[in-house]
């Protein structure tokens, strides 16, 4: 079952209590940089940092971002592909909130996350709307020693 958010971000409410959510258990927390994944990663970040009061860093698919880059490749089901991050991005020692609004096998979130230790980067957590549990990359996360949180989580039916 294909699972998804648009729906969620058509209703008012919906959305604007899905960024207080997040916003609510960030507020008390150091946080330099909210880094959202392409592209509904840019919806809930975008706002979520406006209203922590820190800046946003989108990461995106390959040879979208206008300046300098550095990327990552990680693996699909069906192939690869490879993101992207300003390399201006983040600077050293910077506590940086990950947002998505999926987490599914993790492979884009774990390569973003490769990408921000490695522009000296902390990753103070890993935050999604949806969490599917049975595909993995929450482990797969948590695995790799990230904290991982998410508003709601759906099981294989």
């Amino acid at each position: 079952m294909f699972r998804d958010i648009t729906t969620l971000l058509k209703d008012p409410i919906g959305l604007r209590t899905t960024i207080q959510e997040i916003t609510k258990r960030y507020q008390e927390i150091k946080i330099d940089k909210v880094v959202g994944i392409e592209s509904r990663g840019f919806i809930i970040g975008a706002p979520v940092a406006y209203e922590l009061g820190v800046g946003f860093v989108p990461i995106r698919k390959q040879n979208k971002l206008p300046s300098e880059t550095i990327g990552r490749d990680y693996q699909l089901e069906y192939g690869s592909d490879r993101i992207e991050i300003h390399v201006d991005a983040i600077q050293q020692g910077e506590r940086v909130l990950l947002i998505d609004d999926l987490i599914a096998t993790g492979g884009t979130a774990q390569a973003a996350t490769e990408l921000i230790q490695d522009m000296g980067g902390e990753i103070v957590e890993c935050c999604f709307v949806i969490d599917l549990p049975d595909v993995g990359g929450r482990a797969r996360l948590e695995a790799d020693g990230h904290k991982v949180f998410a508003l709601c989580e759906f099981e294989d039916d």
